[in-house]
């Protein structure tokens, strides 16, 4: 008896069942899902920042030509305007922002209290670069923000959401090509002021 006991054991076999391993694969997809989604709701919100990182400059642009009638940078009353700030350089009023205006730019929206932080360094940008100011670049005129370090599939769909989709045309620029490269990344990204 005690031979035939031990032999039926061993023929029971144990594992999964069909309901158990679908109920695990389930779980998985869902899971799997879940982080997909996470990660598109990061980068749309990246995406997102970055495009208010470049409107709010626009808009403390504008704020200060409204405030002093002349543009940040090449402002040449900047040390009569923002009396008082140390280490204050005015432009040559010539309503364009180049050379050495370029970094007072953001001396002189500090200085006035239009944008956070010290001195003439230049911001970041939501992806991780940063943005520069340029007077003319491939086609567009007047104050540029050009942000560096946007890889070609950020920079479409910015451009996409912003304006045309087209990398040479329109308001938002990459370059010279029609297209963008999904796998480049600009130099810069220009958004006309």
């Amino acid at each position: 008896m005690k031979a035939k006991g031990n032999n039926m054991n061993m023929n029971k076999q144990s594992g999964f069942t069909l309901v158990e391993i679908a109920i695990v694969l389930v779980i998985i997809g869902l899971l799997l899902g879940g982080v997909l989604k996470g990660q598109e709701m990061i980068k749309n919100a990246e995406i997102k920042n970055f495009i208010n990182d470049m409107n709010g400059l626009s808009a403390a642009m504008h704020t200060y030509r409204d405030r002093y009638q002349a543009l940040p940078g090449d402002d040449n009353r900047a040390t009569t305007h923002l009396a008082g700030v140390a280490g204050m350089a005015n432009g040559n009023g010539n309503g364009r922002i180049t050379g050495g205006e370029r970094t007072e730019f953001y001396d002189h929206l500090r200085g006035a209290g239009i944008i956070k932080g010290t001195g003439n360094s230049r911001p970041t940008h939501a992806l991780g670069g940063i943005i520069s100011i340029d007077d003319a670049q491939w086609g567009m005129r007047g104050v540029l923000f050009c942000a560096n370090n946007v890889n070609g599939a950020n920079a479409l769909i910015i451009d996409t959401k912003v304006d045309d989709g087209v990398a040479n045309t329109g308001s938002v620029r990459a370059g010279t090509s029609a297209a963008y490269g999904p796998t480049a990344t600009y130099n810069q990204l220009c958004f006309q002021g």
